[in-house]
């Protein structure tokens, strides 16, 4: 179930927005931008209903910083506002704004706008899934393994702990292939996939397909 994060000061339009919004996801709030983000970085979330002005940090600094954290910058953000000059809209699009809905809330589209950008980040969502994904064995690709190493080598050096590295290489593959043929070479790499992915313990331990008969288990 999507999961929706509706973040004004006025607790009543919060309220509002919840029961007109309810059914399309798991509803969760905050009453400032600070609030906002730690909800955020605590659990991910599918879409954030954002009020430009708050007091402290307002609704523009949050979506700055949303976009800036590598794992919501793709998180869609609205913007719910009261504002309907051209200045206002052109601030919050540069800052990373999806989209905005105006004040006083109008239930159809505030239904209808929320609904699409759901829809696109679950679609946007699968594209990515199948950007980082190998194609054979359903684990991360190459591609992901680069992004999560330079992650973890970062988390390891911050924090003093080391980091684990295994390349795997299936001995005689060419062989094998050559014996039995490409399908079954194909079952052959899936199974050793499947058994090493079994093998992680952790889940921040990750094992992805390097290229050929390689596999990485980090």
């Amino acid at each position: 179930m999507p999961s929706l994060l509706l973040v004004d000061d006025d607790p009543k339009l919060i309220q509002l927005m919840g029961r007109l919004l309810g059914d399309l996801g798991r509803i969760r709030f905050a009453t400032s931008g600070d609030a906002a983000l730690r909800q955020a970085h605590a659990e991910r979330p599918d879409l954030i209903l954002l009020d430009a002005e708050m007091p402290g940090m307002n609704g523009f600094d949050t979506c700055a910083a949303l976009k800036a954290a590598p794992d919501l910058s793709a998180v869609p953000v609205l913007f719910v506002t009261s504002h309907t000059d051209l200045d206002h809209e052109v601030r919050g699009f540069s800052v990373g704004a999806a989209d905005f809905i105006h004040k006083p809330v109008s239930e159809h589209i505030l239904r209808a706008r929320a609904t699409t950008h759901l829809r696109l980040k679950q679609l946007s969502d699968e594209l990515r899934r199948m950007a980082n994904t190998d194609a054979l064995t359903d684990l991360p690709n190459r591609r992901a393994f680069d992004a999560a190493l330079a992650r973890e080598w970062a988390r390891s050096l911050r924090d003093t702990q080391p980091l684990c590295c295994l390349m795997v290489d299936v001995d005689h593959f060419k062989a094998y292939n050559d014996s039995y043929g490409h399908p079954a070479g194909d079952v052959c790499l899936n199974r050793v996939a499947q058994a090493l992915r079994g093998a992680l313990l952790r889940p921040t331990d990750m094992v992805a397909r390097y290229g050929g008969e390689e596999v990485a288990v980090l």
